[in-house]
């Protein structure tokens, strides 16, 4: 079972080489990339990482080898990204502003898909203190990239509509620029609701090339296979009253908990 505290050894993270934060960030540079999602059982995620062990190093920021993130994910009053997601349209996008919990970091991230159906990502460095909302500054850069992508929405037809929270533990192979994020205790938030992934199941992200990675191919070794699944289009389909049924939640209703009263969307957790 995953929690905040039991990831890493759930996991079995120790089986894994160390790298610094700026050998990470050199791979994940690759901005322009194409991701693949499993949602896979904690004792599959565990057998999946002793594979990598050989090929991959982990995070590690002073002995610490995940970290709590908190994603406020902006939308239009429709939720116009949401049923660009669910339409799977040509010109889909996300904003969102993220905060790593335990540094005291937040960036605000623009994403689109490019014609080829890769992602494209643009992040802009915030203070912890504006997590959550869209200054000036952060409003100028989301109008930029989307304008740059041929969408129409500004920062001015956004407001927070969602919020995810996770623990993370990054994965890099650092001669191929390849990586692997294994996400579990992810809760999504929205007016007062939550809802909780299964604590015996991990989202696994690859995050590479076009063609799929050696990591897929050890997925895919393991019995594991690719979902269309987004963390944002799933707390919104949980969680919103009045949606259109959709893939997304079906897929999900099996490893969702149901809605329940939770704390406020953005009540803050504690920087260490």
């Amino acid at each position: 079972m995953t929690s905040a505290s039991s990831l890493p050894t759930g996991l079995d993270l120790t089986a894994l080489r160390g790298a610094t934060l700026g050998e990470v960030d050199a791979v994940a540079a690759l901005q322009h990339r194409t991701d693949r999602k499993y949602l896979i059982p904690l004792h599959q995620a565990r057998a999946f990482v002793r594979l990598l062990a050989d090929s991959h190093h982990v995070l590690d920021l002073a002995g610490r080898r995940t970290t709590h993130y908190l994603s406020t994910y902006f939308d239009t009053e429709h939720l116009g990204s949401w049923h660009a997601h669910v339409q799977g349209r040509r010109r889909r996008w996300k904003v969102r502003a993220r905060l790593y919990a335990e540094d005291g970091l937040c960036r605000v991230e623009v994403k689109t898909k490019d014609g080829r159906g890769a992602t494209v990502k643009h992040a802009l460095k915030v203070p912890a203190t504006a997590y959550g909302e869209l200054d000036t500054q952060a409003a100028a850069f989301v109008d930029e990239v989307l304008e740059q992508a041929g969408i129409t929405v500004t920062a001015k037809d956004l407001i927070p509509a969602a919020e995810v929270r996770y623990v993370r533990a990054a994965l890099a192979d650092l001669d191929h620029g390849t990586r692997v994020t294994l996400d579990g205790a992810l809760t999504c938030h929205r007016a007062g609701h939550a809802a909780a992934l299964d604590p015996g199941h991990v989202l696994v992200e690859t995050k590479g090339g076009i063609r799929p990675a050696p990591a897929d191919r050890l997925l895919l070794r393991l019995g594991a296979r690719p979902v269309s699944l987004s963390k944002y289009v799933v707390g919104q389909s949980l969680l919103t009253p009045g949606l259109p049924d959709n893939d997304v939640r079906r897929l999900v209703r099996t490893h969702f908990s149901a809605p329940t009263r939770t704390a406020p969307l953005f009540e803050r957790t504690p920087v260490a």
